[in-house]
């Protein structure tokens, strides 16, 4: 069963690594010197476990005024929800932190698994990112005021 939580990011580091490196690093050839940022202290991290074994993450940046970013799901867990559970626990910590429009730098594959949770592309052009093509998205949240 995949439980979704919020990480320490220092006592939980060595899992959010393990799923980040798995997927951005070995899987999609980020450079491993620019996976780690100095963004990722202040960000609220986000931990999925199945039966106790971490296999997905993602992060929210309150300062930035809710950018969501790092979202990776252990390639075994894909297209089973996973991912949109991260993403709810995200959005929900934008809602009680006063944040009600969430944005991201999607990479351009994954643009429809974003519009299906109704991101939406805020920038038609694409642009290149570690070496692979993003979209810049945003969402208001179900839970904004009008």
């Amino acid at each position: 069963m995949v439980t979704v939580r919020i990480a320490d990011f220092d006592a939980d580091y060595a899992a959010l690594r393990a799923i980040r490196f798995t997927v951005f690093v070995d899987e999609q050839r980020v450079p491993e010197e620019i996976e780690i940022d100095d963004d990722d202290p202040r960000c609220i991290h986000v931990l999925a476990l199945d039966d106790g074994d971490p296999v997905g993450t993602g992060r929210i940046d309150i300062a930035k005024s809710g950018k969501i970013g790092r979202v990776a799901v252990l390639a075994p867990h894909r297209r089973s929800g996973v991912g949109e559970e991260l993403m709810k626990l995200l959005h929900a910590i934008a809602v009680e932190n006063g944040v009600h429009r969430c944005w991201c730098h999607a990479q351009l594959s994954a643009a429809p698994f974003y519009e299906k949770l109704g991101y939406r592309i805020t920038d038609e052009e694409p642009f290149d990112e570690a070496g692979i093509p993003h979209v810049q998205m945003e969402c208001r949240l179900a839970d904004a005021p009008e």
